[in-house]
Parts: C-alpha cells; sequence; structure tokens
C-alpha cells in the first residue's frame, strides 16, 4: 500500500521532469498523508499541476468520508470496481513524488517507519486515478487514488504491496492512451535494483510532523518503535 509519502524536490525539478508548460509553485513536503492535498498532473490537463484531496470519493458516492478508505487502489481490480472502473479509463492522473514510507511490523507490538525511495533519490510519479463529485450545495470536491501493485523483492519484507511507480517513458501512455491493455500492463512493481529503503525516526508517524527530520536514516537496532499513529 502507500500511506504516507514525500515531495521535496523544488517546482523547477518537477516541470522538466514531468514536462509541464510552466513552473509550479511548490513547497517542500515530508509528510503527505490521507485527505491533505496531492499535486498531480490529470490526462485533461496534462502540462500542469492541479490539486486534488488524498482519497477518491466516487462521484456517486452518497457520504464523501468514504474517502478515508480510498487512498490506494488495488490495480488488478481498478478496471472492474465500481468505485475505480470509470477513472482507470476516463481519469487517470501521475502523483510526483520522491519517496514513501511503509512501516514494517518488527514484533508483535513494534513498527519500524522505512523510507523508500528511488537510487539517486530520483523524482517520480505514481499512477493514480482522479475523481469530481458533487455535493448537493453545488461545491465540489476533486479528489485522487495511488495505484497499488505486488512488492518487488527490495520491499516485500516490509509490505507485500507497492506503489505503482511508473517509468518516465510510461507517463504519456498512462495519461493518453486508450488502449487497456496498454494501461494494465503498466500496472507492475518497480525494479528492485533501481530502489532503496532505510528505517527511519518516528517521528514521521504524526502527519503533523513535515520538516527534513523525517528522511533522515537512523539505525534500526535498538530504537524503541511506536505504533503507526
Amino acid at each position: 500500500m502507500c500511506g504516507r509519502f514525500t515531495l521535496t524536490a523544488d517546482g523547477n525539478a518537477v516541470q522538466l521532469a514531468l514536462g509541464l508548460d510552466s513552473t509550479p509553485d511548490l513547497k517542500p513536503r515530508y509528510n503527505i498523508a490521507p485527505s491533505q492535498p496531492l499535486a498531480i498532473i490529470t490526462n485533461d490537463q496534462p502540462e500542469q499541476i492541479s490539486y486534488h484531496s488524498w482519497g477518491l470519493v466516487p462521484h456517486w458516492a452518497k457520504d464523501p468520508n468514504i474517502a478515508y478508505k480510498m487512498i490506494n487502489a488495488r490495480s488488478e481490480t481498478a478496471h472492474q470496481k465500481p468505485s475505480f472502473r470509470d477513472p482507470f479509463k476516463y481519469r487517470r492522473c501521475l502523483i510526483p513524488a520522491d519517496g514513501y514510507y511503509e512501516w514494517k511490523v518488527t514484533d508483535k507490538k513494534n513498527k519500524t517507519p522505512m523510507y523508500i525511495f528511488l537510487n539517486e533519490h530520483k523524482l517520480f510519479a505514481f499512477a493514480g486515478l482522479w475523481e469530481v463529485w458533487h455535493a448537493p450545495d453545488g461545491s465540489e470536491i476533486r479528489s485522487a487514488t495511488i495505484l497499488t501493485t505486488d512488492s518487488n523483492e527490495k520491499t516485500k519484507d516490509i509490505h507485500h504491496r507497492m506503489p505503482v511507480i511508473l517509468q518516465p517513458e510510461d507517463y504519456t501512455t498512462w495519461l493518453q492512451s486508450d488502449n487497456e491493455t496498454a494501461k494494465r500492463a503498466l500496472m507492475k512493481p518497480f525494479p528492485s535494483d533501481a530502489m532503496d529503503v532505510y528505517p527511519v525516526s518516528t517521528v514521521v508517524n504524526k502527519p503533523a510532523n513535515d520538516s527534513p527530520e523525517n528522511i533522515v536514516p537512523v539505525e534500526d537496532s535498538g530504537m524503541q518503535q511506536l505504533g503507526l499513529f
């Protein structure tokens, strides 16, 4: 799964990596959490950043609080599930990031937060889906979810799922292709040899803690790890 991630790269780096037509005004974020705004690139506006809340609200939902259950979507079944079927077909997005967190169970009571990233801390993009929900009062919620797949060899001992990380050459296919087979072929684990991981402090456990301290590596042995929240 993916329940927390970072986007610390500046706007120039994001513009260059994702082919945007202008430089977005981004501040470093070290602890992006569900319900918070996500900077994304949608298939209907592929050259600019827009902001959607993290946790997809299907257009037919009666209660927008369903978003808390929709931060991730299984890529293997997203094209079939009522909540994700239409977005998979019509509303796809790139979600820029430069790392994500997963909590490794160390024993029955403790979990160690792990920071997972690409070699050389390269900027990357998750495969995502987006939606617009219209409230009875005429307001709307623009939301998004991150697709997941099986973990690779590097991360499987941390969690059995990982976010779908796209190769740069596949960004256009994911956003623009009408070929469902081609899109589904992108839903696969990212190569292990292109990734790295290390343990970080439990300061990241609280979403309010949004500082560079979150991604500083710490010694795994002897840490007194707390629960996820």
